[in-house]
């Protein structure tokens, strides 16, 4: 039983849809919001410096926001093997 109307708040936030969790599957994550053409040259600098193949680079997720800027995730693993 919660003990305070927040602590209760809080975790109906955690499991509301679409809330950000920290997730635990060993990658690390980034998130970028540029202009559109900064964030075309970032994601690309992104995947240059991590390679898809050492790093299992990608991008999570994106939006595109009013004014033309983009908010993406860019995700990697800590280390190549």
């Amino acid at each position: 039983m919660p003990s305070r109307p927040r602590d209760l708040a809080d975790r109906m936030a955690a499991r509301r849809p679409g809330a950000r969790r920290k997730l635990d599957d060993g990658y690390l994550r980034e998130t970028f919001t540029l202009p559109r053409d900064e964030a075309r040259a970032k994601a690309r600098d992104f995947l240059t410096r991590y390679p898809k193949a050492g790093y299992m680079s990608a991008v999570e997720s994106w939006r595109e926001l009013p004014g033309g800027v983009i908010e993406f995730t860019m995700r990697r693993l800590p280390s190549a093997d």
